[in-house]
């Protein structure tokens, strides 16, 4: 059976304010790379992905293209586009391209941050080989410590189940057909806050989202702390 068409959308838009620093933190370097570069690198590497979108801030473009996409031979970057204001705003513009490419909206989509640099080519090719079991799923870890649910002053209100608890991460893949109806669907009826694309699958499709394993490397880059973490991980890349 022939292979369906994959492509992995980065998002490289977000403002990072938890930073304190002028410069986004997916452009922040790691030993003299931009974080967002070891994120593209590793669906450059992938033998699954057939394309990759960035999206990027609107003021970032042309920098994209130039000193990242192009400095370091990206082939498989076939569009830089502009960001919107909020996550999914981003992953809609992507979704737009995707829906202009035939062979694209009848394969797969994989949304990953670009703020996380250290998915792996493994991560990658467990997440292909699940969604296509699936149709949705997402990279993730069982959580270590135990996680309370808090009340709006502060209380804890309920213990969860620390076998059955995971922390999320990306990427997170979908049918192309799934996740470009369910965000037609939230625009003709907006949900609460969105904070990922699995819950757009979970509410509008009523679609189980598989838990694919990711690694407990897979960390965000989100304070000045996380960068310092990323600089002992790449030395031991």
């Amino acid at each position: 059976m022939e292979k369906k068409y994959c492509t992995a959308v980065v998002l490289a838009a977000g403002q990072g304010k938890r930073m304190g620093t002028k410069i986004q933190k997916q452009y922040l370097h790691i030993l003299g790379k931009p974080v967002v570069y070891y994120a593209l690198k590793a669906f450059q590497d992938s033998p699954q992905v057939d394309e990759i979108i960035l999206v990027t801030g609107k003021d970032e473009v042309s920098f994209c293209q130039e000193e990242i996409v192009s400095l370091f031979g990206l082939s498989k970057v076939t569009a830089v586009i502009a960001g919107g204001r909020e996550r999914y705003d981003s992953v809609e513009g992507a979704l737009k391209v995707v829906a202009g490419n035939p062979k694209a909206r009848d394969g797969y989509v994989m949304i990953h941050d670009g703020a996380r640099p250290f998915v792996t080519t493994e991560i990658i090719s467990r997440i292909w080989e699940d969604v296509q079991r699936y149709q949705a799923c997402t990279a993730g870890m069982p959580v270590k410590d135990t996680i309370k649910l808090a009340d709006q002053e502060g209380f804890g209100t309920e213990t969860t189940v620390r076998s059955l608890t995971w922390q999320i991460q990306t990427p997170q893949a979908f049918a192309a057909p799934l996740i470009l109806e369910a965000y037609r669907r939230m625009r003709k009826n907006p949900c609460g806050e969105i904070t990922d694309d699995t819950m757009l699958a979970e509410h509008y499709m009523g679609q189980r989202v598989f838990l694919t394993k990711g690694s407990y490397e897979n960390i965000k880059i989100t304070t000045p702390e996380d960068l310092d973490i990323a600089e002992i991980f790449v030395k031991k890349l």
